[in-house]
This record gives structure tokens, C-alpha cells and sequence, in this order.
């Protein structure tokens, strides 16, 4: 029996898991964030905990291990890789690779080894892989290069629209007495007041009002969230041109939070126009089990296993999911 090790690294914590052959999962182990970014002290310690967890749970060695795939978060450019490479090395896997978490991302959520996705989560970023099996990032690096999104974004974007409302620079949203009740104040003056004379930093949690607003229809909040599907699908659409993408069938998953657990009618059709102009074989996939599960696969596929659908069930279940991808 071979075992296979997949690894998902991010901002906020690290995933390992080991299956067999199967797709059936004998170990797992998490430890905190492991995103070299942050720090790479921190990072490695992270990554080398939650491996040797799922390790010490499967009794296994590095050596048993038939292949390892590494998906980290801020694995984006050479300088990146000069770092990651060590780290990774000294785990003392025989067989391994290291990718950016976007490219695990894309391959949990499609049955398909090429493909596109967007993320859009704390932040944003996009990626694909062609039939060739080329790799191309788009954005990831904030809004001074050319981002624009993410809960980070959305959340100021909210909490500026009500300021922009009470002075009168744009009309009535209904933002307001939700943002005024999430924050704790009675008003929009006492609230602009306390945020600068104590120097409040912009809250960044707000992004769920922008839903919750749309969803009674405002048309602020439509506005903005408008705005995140036609940056998102920019994006997309521009690695399908850049890949030339154009004449395939694929599937672009739509990965993070703002996609995944929001209210897809106000952010998806928008995503879904700006890429089927340009790619009309394109077809939206939401992703619906841990990233994680794409290391895996990849790594599986990098040793020479056919995935069938008796490997896809098993790796959905790790996820307490049913398939490891949902048709938007």
C-alpha cells in the first residue's frame, strides 16, 4: 500500500493529511499559520508540526511516504521559493513539490487537472493551469498591485459607504444601522468621531452586512459587491487569455469564504459573464471540501494514479462532504 501526504499552509493555520492509495484518509495534524510571509520562523514550525502529527499518527516515516505536495501560502515568486525550498527540503521527504496554495485550491475543486480559480477570501488571487499543464498567478499582492477585493476590502468599502451616506456624498443605504449595530453606536457622527480621535483602525470584519443589505435590496451594497464578481472575473479572464484557454472546456473554481459562504447571486453571474465573453467552455465550480484535498490529489497524480470517482468520494469525505466538487 502507498501513502500520500498533502499539506495546505495559509495566513491562519496549516492542514496535513496522509491517505492511502484509495483516497482514504489515515492521518491528519494542524498547527497554526504557515504563511513564510508572516514569519518564516513561525512557518517552518507550523509546517514541520502538523506533518510530523499526521506522521506520528500513521506510524510513518518521511520515507514512506510515496509523495508530498506542498501547497503554502505566499509561495508566489522566485525570492519566495529560494525560502521554501530549504524549509520543505529538510522535512527529508524522498519525493515532494511545492506550489502556491491557489494551485491545491483549483485542483480540490475540479475532477479535472487544468483549470482556473479565483480566491477571494481575506484577500484576492487568482490562477491557472492549462492542458499543457502551465502555471499562471494573477493578483495576490494588494490593492498598490492592481488587487482589488477580499473581505479586507469589502469590509472598508461598507464601512465607507455609510460615511459617504451621512455627509451626504451618496444616497441612504441600509448598511448603516447594520454597520451602527455591529460596531456599537448610536449614530454615524458619534461613531466618524470615536474612530479618529481615538485612531481606530477601519474595522474589517464587516463583509457579511454587504450580504445581508443586498439581500433587502440595497442598492449600495449591490453596487460594491457588483464591483468584487467584475474585478474577480478580470482576473480569471485574463490567465485564460494569457494561458490561451479560450477554446477549452474547464471548470473556474471559486475558492474563499466571500464565495463560498456568501450569497452567490450577488458576486458569481458577474464572475460568470466577464470569463464566458472570452472562454464560453468555461463552466463555474464552487469549491466544497478543504483545499487540502488537492495536494493530495496532486500528489497522487504525480506518482502515476489514475483518479477515479472511488478516490474523489473518499477524499470528499474528509470534509464531511458529499464529492469533492458542487456545480454551481
Amino acid at each position: 500500500m502507498k501513502y500520500y501526504l498533502g499539506v495546505d499552509a495559509g495566513g491562519s493555520k496549516t492542514h496535513a493529511i496522509i491517505t492511502d492509495e484509495t483516497g482514504q484518509m489515515i492521518a491528519s495534524g494542524k498547527s497554526g499559520p504557515g504563511n513564510h510571509q508572516i514569519n518564516t520562523e513561525m512557518a517552518s514550525q507550523n509546517i514541520q508540526g502538523a506533518v510530523n502529527q499526521a506522521l506520528h499518527q500513521a506510524k510513518l516515516q518521511p520515507n514512506g511516504i510515496a509523495a508530498a505536495w506542498f501547497g503554502l501560502a505566499g509561495a508566489d515568486r522566485e525570492a519566495d521559493y529560494l525560502i521554501l525550498r530549504p524549509m520543505i527540503k529538510k522535512l527529508g521527504f524522498p519525493c515532494y513539490d511545492i506550489v502556491c496554495d491557489t494551485i491545491i485550491a483549483l485542483r480540490a475543486g475540479t475532477t479535472k487537472p487544468y483549470g482556473v480559480v479565483v480566491i477571494c477570501g481575506s484577500g484576492m488571487n487568482c490562477a491557472g493551469v492549462n492542458i499543457h499543464g502551465d502555471m499562471l498567478q494573477c493578483g495576490g499582492f494588494g490593492y498598490d498591485y492592481g488587487d482589488f477585493g477580499g473581505g479586507h476590502d469589502l469590509s472598508i468599502e461598507a464601512f465607507r459607504t455609510v460615511i459617504r451616506a451621512w455627509e451626504g456624498r451618496s444616497k441612504a443605504t441600509l448598511l448603516t444601522p447594520l454597520v451602527l449595530e455591529a460596531l456599537g453606536y448610536s449614530s454615524v457622527e458619534q461613531m466618524f468621531h470615536h474612530f479618529l480621535d481615538h485612531h481606530r483602525p477601519t474595522p474589517r470584519d464587516l463583509t457579511k452586512l454587504l450580504f445581508d443589505a443586498a439581500a433587502k435590496g440595497d442598492a449600495a451594497s449591490r453596487h460594491i459587491l457588483r464591483g468584487q464578481g467584475i474585478e474577480l472575473g478580470l482576473s480569471a479572464r485574463a490567465v485564460i487569455q494569457r494561458l490561451n484557454m479560450q477554446k477549452e472546456a474547464f471548470d473556474l473554481v471559486l475558492a474563499g469564504s466571500v464565495l463560498t459562504k456568501g450569497n452567490g447571486d450577488f458576486i458569481h453571474p458577474y464572475i460568470e459573464k466577464m470569463v464566458c465573453e472570452v472562454a464560453p467552455g468555461c463552466n463555474l465550480r464552487v469549491l466544497t471540501v478543504e483545499p487540502v484535498v488537492g495536494a493530495i490529489l496532486l500528489a497522487m497524480e504525480n506518482d502515476g494514479i489514475t483518479i477515479t470517482d472511488s478516490i474523489y468520494e473518499w477524499l470528499g469525505q474528509i470534509s464531511n462532504l458529499k464529492g469533492a466538487v458542487t456545480v454551481e
